[in-house]
């Protein structure tokens, strides 16, 4: 549905926008047309107002002109704006010139006219292609967490009967997108011990991305979870509180997996007929096969794995997010998202492609609805500034979403290693208000922060075991985790993502930038503290045009979290930030009275 009016960039080139009536795969194209009565107009008035003889003749080439128009309103089913054009004609075949400006020039005329144009000689562009999602899919806060130890008890195996409480606190801090590692059954043939040692010892869980067992496979739920209609349980459980439960959707096999034995094809075979395990030199994943998405029976493989996230999109599963996509063939993913969309418009995809920039973008651009970035690992003003920058002003805004996420269970990044509260809260404010979507795993919220020795990775990880776990152990930082999440939702500038703006700071630990939404009816200021261990003190130089404010205006910031209110004057103003106490501001910008 095309918006009315159009607006001039600048001499020859004009931009108009459009609007999709529901969420999917759209078609559209653009047709243009010269506008023969408005230019028939500017020539009339002209003639009349200088008394050109040639006026009278100018009145007939009009009448001819909504004569026309009349003949196209009564073909479309129009009979009253037909005979009104019509009465227009006459009035021209008869009357003075002069007599008819003031008819002719009417807004309501004109507005008949654009109902019924003459497109005969129109032109028409290719075809071109959207992809319109539902609003989560731009705007949502991630939490994620195993399953198995909702409970927190390194002794018991928690079932989804068990995840309710964790749900509720999820919520209590805001997120509105439940995350679970795979739930299917676990391979026992090389499964993996505790701390990723590669002998299990009696009674280890193993990792849940080793999909298979005497169980079943990717159709079928580890029964130590409980059943899959306890799983369904759980999705109502979520959908009740505003929620959604996000599936892993990991394209691996344990080599207990239902396929090895029913389709062997389906995987690398080595020279002496075993089937090659998974690798990532210096990783070895034994206990993993990966697929062979090129192998001769590939349609039939790609159909059953189409098949797979169908069957839970029937179940109540509207998010999945895809492990490793960028191992698998671009091709497969644009069939796969293309189908299950065509089936569903409302699922919405998650790559985990941290790998190379191009493959990332592809990804983005054949229907992945978000995809886990680099944020993690930037860290200076100048490496958040200029990717952020890539992200939401470039050509990427159009066709890639980032989801920041400060950690996964695979990646405890430098910065958060050993380190105290500080830098955890610094991390979740930078993730949570430089993009409309962002996530964490549990554990976060507590600021865990043992890693493997020269790695970066989580000591005693759990993906590997289950935890000792106090959820509500002091020192945590949920609170803070709450109040960020709660201003996004009561912010609409958050919940928009190419809107980004960067400020000047003059000390090189502290960045600022802005957000407001296109009406200048919600404008927020971000000032923050990249020094997770000193004070900083800097001035700072807003653009006042960014927010919608004349140069030199005074203005009131109120700081969303901390309650503190302050009248600024001019975009260069003084702030002081401090780790152990108020390390950032996010202010609401209001004009003064």
């Amino acid at each position: 549905r095309a918006e009315s009016g159009l607006e001039q960039v600048d001499g020859d080139r004009w931009r108009g926008s459009c609007h999709f009536e529901s969420a999917g795969r759209w078609e559209y194209a653009v047709e243009a047309w010269g506008d023969v009565f408005r230019s028939w107009k500017k020539t009339f008035a002209v003639r009349v107002e200088s008394k050109d003889p040639d006026a009278g003749i100018e009145a007939l080439e009009g009448a001819r002109l909504l004569n026309e128009a009349a003949a196209r309103a009564r073909a479309a089913g129009a009979a009253d704006a037909g005979m009104q054009l019509r009465d227009c004609a006459e009035l021209l075949e008869t009357l003075p010139p002069e007599q008819l400006l003031e008819v002719l020039l009417s807004a309501e005329l004109q507005a008949l006219m654009d109902r019924f144009p003459d497109r005969s000689q129109s032109t028409i562009s290719q075809v071109m292609k959207a992809h319109v999602e539902r609003e989560r899919a731009r705007f949502s806060a991630w939490y994620e967490f195993f399953p198995r130890n909702a409970e927190g008890r390194a002794d018991k195996h928690s079932t989804f009967r068990d995840c309710v409480e964790r749900l509720d606190d999820a919520r209590a801090m805001g997120f509105d997108v439940i995350y679970f590692p795979p739930i299917h059954p676990i391979g026992v043939t090389h499964r993996k011990g505790k701390n990723n040692t590669l002998v299990a010892e009696p009674g280890d869980v193993g990792s849940p991305w080793a999909i298979g067992g005497p169980a079943g496979g990717h159709l079928a739920i580890e029964p130590a979870l409980g059943t899959e209609a306890d799983f369904v349980w759980l999705i109502g459980q979520a959908k009740e509180r505003g929620m959604e439960i996000a599936m892993d959707f990991a394209l691996n096999c344990s080599p207990d997996h239902p396929y090895v034995k029913a389709h062997p094809d389906w995987f690398y075979q080595r020279p002496d007929g075993s089937i090659r395990y998974a690798e990532n030199p210096p990783k070895k994943y034994q206990d993993i096969y990966p697929l062979n998405f090129h192998c001769a029976d590939w349609r039939n493989l790609w159909k059953e794995l189409i098949d797979v996230v169908l069957y839970w999109v029937g179940r109540g599963v509207k998010i999945f997010r895809v492990d490793n996509p960028h191992t698998k063939p671009v091709a497969f993913w644009e069939e796969l998202i293309s189908t299950v969309q065509r089936h569903d418009p409302d699922v919405l995809f998650l790559a985990e492609a941290f790998t190379k920039p191009r493959m990332m973008q592809v990804l983005g651009k054949i229907g992945y609805s978000q995809s886990y970035t680099y944020f993690t690992w930037r860290e200076s003003k100048q490496e958040l500034t200029e990717y952020v920058t890539e992200l939401t002003q470039g050509e990427m805004r159009w066709y890639y979403r980032g989801n920041f996420w400060p950690n996964t269970p695979d990646i405890l990044p430098g910065h958060l290693q050993n380190a105290g509260p500080a830098m955890f809260r610094l991390r979740a404010a930078l993730a949570a208000t430089l993009s409309s979507s962002w996530g964490m795993y549990s554990g976060y919220e507590f600021c865990e922060n043992e890693p493997y020795p020269g790695k970066e990775e989580y000591n005693w990880s759990e993906k590997y075991e289950l935890k000792n776990r106090d959820w509500n152990a002091p020192g945590n930082i949920k609170p803070f985790i709450s109040l960020l999440n709660r201003v996004r939702r009561e912010n609409p500038a958050l919940h928009l993502y190419d809107n980004v703006v960067f400020h000047q700071a003059d000390h090189s630990e502290v960045i600022c930038y802005s957000r407001a939404t296109p009406d200048m009816s919600n404008r927020l200021l971000f000032v923050v503290s990249l020094n997770a261990h000193h004070p900083v003190e800097t001035m700072v130089h807003v653009n006042l045009g960014a927010l919608g404010l004349p140069e030199g205006a005074t203005y009131t910031v109120e700081d969303l979290l901390h309650g503190s209110k302050y009248t600024w004057a001019g975009g260069s103003n003084f702030v002081g930030l401090r780790p152990d106490g108020v390390a950032l501001h996010v202010f609401r910008v209001e004009a003064a009275a």
